[in-house]
Formats: structure tokens, sequence, C-alpha cells
């Protein structure tokens, strides 16, 4: 497979016009570890293709991290993620692609059009727990769910952005005094006990993701991480604005100890029965008049990399 190559002079020279064999048409999306860039496969197959900062790709903790989001993106590749095509870690400029999903993520919609609806929360709700169910299955764990990792879609949500995510059985630990994350969405044990983060932990995030989808905050606001995190360790989350009948069940979630908060399975067991509108997330002004409003698909929508660190 050939390696990235770029032309040109200055900043355009420091972008690859190829990933491999796929060229790189427009970018999508831009975050702190690399940039998301629109590409096509040999058959015409629309890809989204993340390429590393060329900064990183000389940072061998970088490079080792990088090989495990590839390898945790292909155990959960499915009807819940995006799945991944192809990828070369090891590449000059490594870089990983998935299938392209047209559709905006949670957080660009809730920007756009504000909280989301009862029906739409409690179809958010489900898809979401189903996704992570099928995930930890995978023996993965997330650690970075947020809005800016859901694409919503009319088949409903996808987990993006597996770049700090870690197979339950890796060897490969972050540095002592070190964290990564999202800080509104990240576990208390996550402050704590970074080493020992599990499963649970992607449900904290789950509790987290929901008030924000319901009210356009998080449960624990700031403008400092810093007092983020320690309401995340100590206060208790301000679900001011939550449905009361999804209320209980999002406090579970959001419970300081990682045994009181339920599973994947049991938030869909909690929510039966629920909603299955297929167009729970596509607005009425998006869809196409000349197609049923469950078979419309949202084109152009960008694919964001919202990589973001503590």
């Amino acid at each position: 497979m050939p390696p990235l190559r770029s032309t040109g002079a200055g900043r355009e020279a420091e972008e690859p016009r190829y990933a491999g064999e796929y060229r790189l048409e427009a970018p999508l999306g831009s975050g702190g570890m690399g940039v998301v860039h629109l590409a096509r496969s040999a058959s015409g197959l629309r890809l989204a293709v993340k390429v590393v900062h060329e900064t990183y790709a000389s940072d061998p903790e970088f490079r080792a991290r990088f090989r495990q989001e590839v390898a945790a993106a292909r155990r959960v590749s499915g009807a819940f993620t995006a799945p991944v095509v192809d990828a070369d870690p090891d590449a000059a400029r490594p870089w990983m692609a998935t299938l392209y999903v047209p559709g905006p993520t949670l957080a660009e919609q809730v920007r756009r059009n504000g909280p989301l609806s009862p029906a739409e929360l409690r179809r958010l709700t489900a898809g979401l727990a189903e996704a992570l169910r099928d995930i930890h299955r995978a023996g993965v764990v997330h650690r970075d769910l947020k809005p800016g990792n859901v694409l919503l879609t009319d088949s409903g949500p996808k987990v993006i952005d597996f770049g700090i995510s870690r197979p339950v059985d890796s060897d490969l630990r972050t540095e002592t005094g070190k964290l990564i994350g999202s800080p509104p969405y990240m576990a208390p044990e996550q402050f704590q006990r970074p080493r020992q983060v599990g499963p649970a932990a992607d449900v904290f995030a789950l509790g987290s993701v929901l008030v924000h989808a319901a009210t356009g905050r998080g449960p624990f606001d700031s403008d400092s991480p810093y007092i983020v995190a320690y309401q995340v360790v100590h206060d208790e989350p301000d679900l001011a604005g939550v449905p009361a009948d999804l209320a209980p069940l999002v406090a579970r979630c959001l419970a300081k100890d990682p045994a009181e908060r339920p599973t994947p399975d049991e938030v869909m067991a909690a929510l039966l029965p629920p909603s299955y509108e297929a167009t729970a997330f596509i607005p009425a002004q998006r869809r196409t008049p000349e197609a049923p409003a469950a078979d419309a698909v949202r084109e152009g929508e960008a694919v964001r990399d919202t990589d973001t660190r503590a």
C-alpha cells in the first residue's frame, strides 16, 4: 500500500492527498489528534478517513494508542458504529478509514435545534444503551462517550471515535498522573482510579449525554474543567429539565459508585416499550418530500472528529 503523499508548499504540504490508496476529497472535521477527510474506495464507497497530525506521528506513545484505537474500532464494527474498512497505523502519517455515515452529531443537533423531544430522547437512550451493550460485549470500554461522539442517523445513533477506548484485556496503560477524556462526561473513577475504569464508566457518560440531549447542558456545568471534575466526584447532578419518566433512570446512570449503575441491558429493560420511530432524529424540514420520512437520508452532513483531551 503506497505511503501518504502530499504536494504543494507551506501549510498545504502538511496535509496529505492520499491515505494509502484512498484519495482524500475534502475535510469533514478536525480534532486535537487528527483530521477526518471524505474519501472514496475504488468501487465508489464513501469513506471517512482519519489521518493523524504530523506532530503526533513520531510519538511512540501516540502510535501505540492509535494502534489500540484501530484494534478497538475493528472489534466493535457493526450496526452501532461506523465499520472499519481499512487502516495503516504504521504509515508515516497513521490513518484509519471507516464507512462514511451521514448525519449530524448529537452536539450539532442540540446546538442547531435545541434539546430533543421526549420521544427523541427515549429513542436516543435505547439506541445508545444498545450500542454500549454491543461495545462491551466486544470487550471494549469506550471511555469518551459524549455528544460529539454520537452520530444521529435515520437508523438510530452511532457511536464513533474510539481514540481513547481500551480493550478490557489490554496491557497498555495511561501514564501516571495523565487524565484522558472529556471532563463533563467522565465518571468519578476516571479522575480517581483511571487504571481501574470499566464498562460502568460508559454508563455514567451515557447519563451525562442524556442530560445534555434533554436540556442543552450537562449535569455538571462550569467553565473550568477543574470545577467540573470536583462536581463529578463530589456533587449531585443537576437533572432539572430531564423528563420525569426518565429522570430516575438517568440518576441511576450517574451514581458515584460504579456498582450502583445499571448495565446497558438494564437501561433497555427500564425503557420497555421503547420508541422505534425511524425518523426520530430527522427534523421535518429536512425530510425529502418525494420519499417516505423513514427513508430520508441527510446528505452533506459532516462526520466530525471531535477528539479532545483533558
